[in-house]
């Protein structure tokens, strides 16, 4: 039984020292929705913009991990100051750099985390900002609700994988956020295909791609973006924001710049 979203409206907040608030999703897990925020974020600031990322996925935060951020935020003047990627200095706000030990389970009911996020964007000194990524969590409950009624958001990524079962999911997502009269930018599917090693010719692991089915839902496929095993490392090491493939980065960078 689907609930009504507009049964308990929450206020849009205000975009305070933020020019634009882009929420990456997915509504479905496991498809690399979260390497692809960070490396949009990577693709943007290497281009000059101040980039943020709110990690939202408050019970699997992966955002620190990848880009190698740790330490508690400070404080100033009762706001939290978030701390920044070693290379390039990406503001990452998780749960993770809340918590005493990193592998400690976030075990919330629905309104503590979305007070958790309301906090996250009130809270949180995103002061001259270009762009605030906002990393969803997977599904289209009480969190990624939340979010998309009280962020000012200025659009909705779609992040989506060969499978027809990845596409049906997704387009669940994209009917949220156009229910919430959210833009939506178009859909990226991760892990559309691999680089053979040693003949240098392109394959589907996953299979065929599906993206007709969000063509057929006027989701516009974006990128293709290929298995990478050095995406993977780099994550595993905290180093994501080196990763130099030339064409991945440029076609995440028009994604968000429109061009």
């Amino acid at each position: 039984m689907n609930e009504d979203h507009d049964s308990a409206p929450i206020a849009k907040a205000k975009k305070v020292g933020v020019d634009h608030v882009l929420a990456i999703g997915s509504g479905k897990g496991g498809v690399g929705k979260s390497s692809v925020t960070a490396l949009l974020a990577v693709a943007l600031q290497r281009q000059g913009f101040k980039v943020g990322i709110l990690d939202a996925d408050l019970t699997g935060p992966s955002i620190p991990k990848l880009l190698g951020v740790d330490g508690m935020p400070k404080t100033a003047f009762s706001s939290l100051i978030p701390p920044v990627s070693p290379n390039l200095g990406i503001r990452v706000m998780s749960v993770n750099l809340l918590l005493d030990d990193p592998y400690k389970p976030v075990i919330w009911r629905g309104p503590l985390i979305a007070n958790v996020i309301k906090q996250f964007w009130e809270d949180v000194m995103w002061e001259e900002i270009d762009y605030l990524l906002v990393d969803l969590p997977p599904g289209t409950s009480d969190a990624p609700l939340t979010i998309m009624q009280l962020l000012p958001l200025d659009g909705f990524l779609a992040v989506t994988s060969p499978q027809s079962l990845s596409a049906m999911v997704v387009i669940k997502a994209v009917n949220m956020a156009n229910m919430l009269s959210i833009p939506v930018l178009g859909a990226v599917e991760n892990m559309s295909y691999a680089i053979c090693p040693y003949c240098h010719q392109a394959w589907e692991p996953f299979g065929s791609s599906h993206s007709e089915e969000l063509e057929e839902h006027n989701i516009p496929i974006l990128a293709k973006l290929p298995i990478d095993p050095s995406i993977a490392k780099l994550g595993d090491e905290g180093k994501l924001e080196t990763y130099d493939n030339a064409e991945v980065m440029q076609s995440l960078l028009a994604i968000a710049t429109n061009k």
